[in-house]
């Protein structure tokens, strides 16, 4: 089964689109608050290759990248690929 993870604010808009699509596609996913769980901040930008703002998506431990690389990957037909495994 696929694994995604999510960081996420819950005061962002990238956020909530990014959870709307996976959840659109019926892919269920890890959410790590980085406002309820500052301690996981430092641990998302270093997965992240120095990335700072959320959301950062992971598929199966490897870094997808923000919102816009989702649905870029979900225009391009790559997503549906990535999330099969």
């Amino acid at each position: 089964m696929t694994q995604v993870e999510i960081y996420t604010k819950p005061t962002c808009g990238f956020c909530h689109a990014a959870k709307r699509l996976l959840t659109g596609k019926g892919v269920s996913f890890a959410e790590v608050n980085i406002t309820a769980q500052p301690d996981k901040r430092p641990e998302m930008i270093d997965r992240a290759a120095g990335r700072t703002t959320v959301p950062q998506i992971f598929i199966n431990g490897v870094h997808l990248g923000g919102y816009d690389d989702l649905a870029a990957a979900d225009h391009a037909g790559s997503l549906d690929k990535l999330l099969a495994g």
